[in-house]
């Protein structure tokens, strides 16, 4: 039987993390070629061993922020592969912990650069691809801090704000092209990310930061990469032929309140 993603294309940013290389790992199983995108080299070939075993997955060293190298992965992978059906804007970094008076304009910028301007630059180099092709899937990672504030996470709170506006405009943008364009937005997930943010709210505490985060999450526990991963798949699919602007909660309860 066929996978869900079988004859599929996806290039998936921030592929070494936590996340990314769960959804690597998924679309893979489910049939797709996968190319893993990240400025780390290192974790980045690691993810794509870990995967790799029997399945169509390669790795593509590239800073999301850049727009030369954005513009190379897209064209290289439709040189290789002859298509592009799914693009997954996964790539992000949390910043510093610190208040905003705290916050330096480097901070700030290098948040906006990594959470929007790679998201934008995926848009800008994708899109056009896919419209030429009658079809295809953007996948957005926002966070829960997409639809609220985030203390001491100011610039990454406004960069998953910002990706949801980029993301709208997309879809207005796109019309009846066949892309679609929607946002996932996870609660705390057990990620590298998530270890920073728990040392830097609570150095030397983590533990205890990591379960006054659990107490606001009505599941009672943080969310795994997999969880995340199978909501992108059913994105990445045609099972949402009809979904686009939506914005996806993977979040346990955490903004039912």
């Amino acid at each position: 039987m066929a996978g869900r993603l079988a004859g599929k294309v996806c290039v998936i940013t921030g592929g070494s993390g936590g996340i990314g290389t769960a959804t690597g790992r998924l679309f893979a199983a489910e049939g797709a070629t996968v190319v893993l995108v990240d400025l780390d080299a290192a974790r980045l070939h690691a993810a794509v061993a870990e995967i790799a075993a029997g399945s169509a997955v390669s790795a593509q060293v590239a800073d999301v922020s850049d727009e030369a190298a954005m513009q190379a992965v897209i064209a290289d992978t439709v040189a290789r592969h002859g298509r592009l059906d799914v693009l997954f804007c996964n790539a992000g970094i949390e910043g510093r912990i610190a208040p905003i008076a705290e916050t330096t304009v480097a901070d700030f910028d290098r948040v906006m650069a990594v959470n929007v301007r790679g998201v934008f630059l995926g848009l800008k180099h994708a899109l056009p691809v896919m419209q030429r092709q009658g079809g295809g899937s953007i996948i957005i990672t926002s966070s829960v801090a997409g639809f609220k504030g985030g203390a001491y996470l100011a610039p990454y709170a406004a960069s998953k704000h910002a990706v949801v506006g980029l993301m709208r405009s997309a879809v207005l943008e796109s019309g009846s092209s066949g892309v679609r364009i929607n946002t996932i937005h996870p609660s705390p997930i057990e990620t590298r990310m998530m270890r920073a943010i728990e040392s830097g709210r609570a150095p030397g505490a983590e533990a205890a930061a990591k379960q006054m985060i659990t107490t606001r999450i009505p599941a009672g526990r943080y969310g795994t990469p997999d969880e995340v991963a199978a909501t992108a798949l059913f994105l990445a699919s045609d099972d949402s032929r009809y979904c686009t602007g939506g914005r996806y909660s993977v979040d346990g309860g955490m903004t039912a309140g």
